[in-house]
C-alpha cells in the first residue's frame, strides 16, 4: 500500500488498530511524497494508495482502459496547518497573504514546505494559480519531521503540514511542541471561513470553516476483494472512524453513540 507523507501518522494508526483486530493481515506500506508514488500506483505495480486529494481523470484513464474498477473512499477529513516558533510575535495570517507570498510579493515572512514533491506542495500551487513557486520566500525541507525541527529553532520561517503531523502522539512534537504555535487562519471573503480566524481545530474541520481543508481518501483498484478492499470498508467503519475522531481529525461521518441514563 501506497501512503502519502503527510497523511502517514493517521494511516499507521488505523493499521496498527486493524492488525490488532486482524492479526493475520501482512501490510507492506511504502510512505513517500504524492508525487514519489504516484509512478508505482499508475503503472500498476500497486494497487492501493492513500491520498489528501482524488484521482485526477487523467490518473484515472490508466486503470478504465484496463477495465479495472476505482473504488475511492473518503475516511477523513484533514486540514494544512501552519505553524510557526511559539516566540514568532505573529498568530495569524489570512489566505490573501499566503497566495501573495506564493506569487513571488515581498512581505518579508517565508514558508517552507514538508517536501518540493509533496501533496501539500501542489495544495498550494493550485491555491495561488501558479506553475512554480518564486526564488525567494518559499522553501522546502524533505519531510514534516524536517520542518518540524526547523520551526522549533527558527522563528523567521512559517511551516506547512498536514494537520496529523501536530498530534501529541507524535514522538516529534512530544520534543519540540512547547517551542512551536498554530496560526490562525482567514479565508478569502466570499469562501466559508472569511469571517475570522480559524485554527486547524478538529471542531472546525468537522465544521468546514477552516480554510485550508483536504479529504483523506483511499483509492483501491485491486479489482477483486482484498486486503485493501477490506481495510478500506474497516477506515469507514465505527472502529476506524472513532481512531479517526481521537487523532483529532475530521472522521468521514459522526457515528452515533449509545448513552445510558439511569434515573435517580
Amino acid at each position: 500500500m501506497l501512503v502519502d507523507e503527510t497523511v502517514g501518522p493517521i494511516v499507521q494508526e488505523e493499521i496498527d488498530i486493524f492488525r490488532m483486530d486482524y492479526p493475520q493481515a501482512t501490510f507492506i506500506t511504502t510512505v513517500k511524497p504524492e508525487e514519489k508514488l504516484l509512478p508505482a500506483f499508475l503503472n500498476d505495480s500497486v494497487r492501493v494508495i492513500v491520498l489528501p486529494r482524488m484521482l485526477t481523470k487523467q490518473e484515472e484513464k490508466y486503470y478504465n482502459q484496463r477495465k479495472i474498477k476505482i473504488n475511492t473512499s473518503r475516511f477523513a477529513v484533514d486540514g494544512i496547518a501552519l505553524i510557526t516558533n511559539a516566540d514568532n510575535i505573529d498568530s495569524v495570517i489570512n489566505v490573501k497573504e499566503i497566495i501573495d507570498i506564493l506569487q513571488g510579493k515581498d512581505s518579508g515572512k517565508k514558508l517552507v514546505f514538508d517536501n518540493a514533491y509533496s501533496s501539500t506542495f501542489k495544495y498550494f500551487k493550485q491555491l495561488a494559480n501558479i506553475s512554480q513557486f518564486p526564488q525567494k520566500g518559499v522553501y522546502s525541507k524533505n519531510s514534516s519531521t524536517e520542518v518540524i525541527n526547523l520551526i522549533a529553532e527558527d522563528k523567521s520561517f512559517i511551516g506547512i503540514l498536514g494537520v496529523n503531523w501536530l498530534s501529541e502522539k507524535n514522538p516529534i512534537m512530544l520534543k519540540n511542541g512547547s517551542k512551536i504555535k498554530t496560526l490562525g487562519v482567514k479565508n478569502l471573503k466570499g469562501s466559508p471561513g472569511d469571517d475570522k480566524y480559524y485554527k486547524p481545530t478538529q471542531l472546525n474541520l468537522i465544521d468546514g470553516v477552516y480554510p485550508l481543508l483536504r479529504n483523506i481518501n483511499i483509492i483501491d483498484c485491486e479489482g477483486r476483494g482484498g486486503l485493501g478492499t477490506g481495510f478500506a470498508t474497516w477506515l469507514r467503519s465505527q472502529r476506524g472512524q472513532l481512531i479517526v475522531l481521537k487523532s483529532e481529525l475530521a472522521p468521514h461521518k459522526l457515528m452515533p453513540r449509545e448513552l445510558n441514563i439511569t434515573k435517580k
